[in-house]
């Protein structure tokens, strides 16, 4: 196994570089990872607006009974009843909302008169349209009370509201999947892992096939004891290894940051897709060293391949925003494939027919992908290789 450990001493001394992306990669995952919030720690509590509630209207059952409701849902702020200060709390936001209750209100109330509260609010906050909502409920309540009901007290009409607006709906939040924000992470973390995972592997192997291609080496290669055939298999053993040790080292960290997560059928199906997908690169990868002979080319190669497919299939920019045309050029890529697969599999609830034809036929297109790359690559090694029988 000669040229397998050469293989892996040529990587040895590329790991530099290739570290680079993984420490990019494990910065973006970290960074996802560091701004989820678990949807359980959610809960909803609702917050009291602080306001002044002024009253011009002495002894009425109606107004304090309407103080009494607003008071479960406000802050009372103790403020002298003197128009500057009061502009200028609202105006420092140490209350958002003032209410006036003119004098005369019950009576003209009780007789069915159109008369209205006066406020000061600060202008296109929520918190009016909030406090508006409250006092607008419990005064309709009480309209309905006055309009169908004569001879109703002040005290009857604010025992009646009290009771019917004491009754409160019973709101159960349903979410048919609990993990939808993890899967969503999930998803972001695995697509992510396609530009680390192109440029290492294409930077890898070309780089080690760059020291094999050269025509003094491969010129004493063919004079070695050792067959061609040989040769190949273990040049290819070294490169299935390095891409299937590569995507171990970039799935791991799914496993410290989600953990339990990852042994889902769902954790199963991002990491099987993962695999497909290095396959399909690694023929990619195995092609470009075949080609490239430039030491410089090769870094560019593996930016352009690495970021340009992940550009336009859906890594960096939400396939959403992406173009029918440029969509339709992405599916000639193996990362458009990939992602599209990570997304069928973060978004479904249950694993459906549809599902699985769908991530199959992404599986089935990356395989092809490495396949008429690693065929494509044979073919250009057996020609090159008549080349150089020939010269000797």
């Amino acid at each position: 196994m000669l040229v397998y450990k050469a293989f892996f001493k040529i990587i040895k001394k590329n790991m530099a570089q290739i570290a680079i992306y993984f420490v990019i990669f494990l910065f973006l995952a970290v960074f996802l990872a560091s701004i989820y919030t678990d949807p359980a720690n959610m809960d909803f509590m609702e917050s009291k607006i602080d306001m002044v509630f002024i009253s011009h209207d002495k002894d009425s059952k109606l107004v304090d009974g309407l103080k009494e409701f607003i008071g479960e849902r406000a802050n009372f702020i103790p403020i002298a009843n003197d128009e500057q200060k009061l502009r200028d709390a609202l105006f420092f936001r140490e209350v958002e909302y003032i209410v006036r209750v003119p004098k005369g209100f019950t009576q003209a109330f009780m007789e069915g008169e159109e008369i209205r509260l006066e406020k000061t609010v600060v202008p296109g906050s929520a918190s009016s349209v909030y406090m508006d909502s409250l006092i607008n409920k419990y005064l309709n309540t009480a309209r309905l009370y006055v309009d169908n009901i004569e001879g109703l007290s002040q005290q009857q009409l604010a025992d009646y509201i009290s009771e019917d607006l004491s009754h409160q709906a019973e709101v159960l939040m349903l979410n048919p999947d609990p993990d939808k924000r993890l899967n969503e992470k999930r998803t972001y973390y695995f697509n992510y892992l396609a530009y680390s995972l192109f440029a290492i592997l294409v930077l890898g192997i070309s780089a080690a096939l760059k020291v094999f291609n050269q025509p003094d080496l491969a010129n004493r290669n063919l004079c070695s004891p050792l067959r061609l055939r040989d040769m190949d298999f273990q040049l290819i053993l070294g490169n299935i290894c390095f891409a299937i040790l590569t995507c171990l080292i970039m799935i791991l960290p799914s496993f410290v940051m989600y953990r339990g997560h990852m042994f889902t059928l769902k954790g199963l199906l991002f990491i099987l897709n993962t695999f497909v997908f290095s396959l399909a690169v690694l023929g990619i990868s195995f092609l470009t060293g075949n080609i490239v002979k430039s030491r410089n080319a090769i870094s560019a190669v593996a930016n352009v391949l690495s970021l340009g497919t992940c550009f336009i299939s859906g890594v960096f920019v939400p396939r959403d925003f992406l173009g029918d045309t440029l969509l339709k050029f992405a599916s000639l890529t193996p990362t458009y494939w990939y992602v599209k697969s990570n997304h069928i599999i973060g978004s479904m609830e249950r694993l459906k027919e549809e599902d699985v034809r769908a991530i199959l036929t992404s599986f089935i297109v990356m395989l092809v992908f490495a396949v008429t790359a690693f065929a494509v690559s044979m073919v250009l090694k057996k020609q090159k290789y008549m080349r150089q029988v020939r010269g000797f």
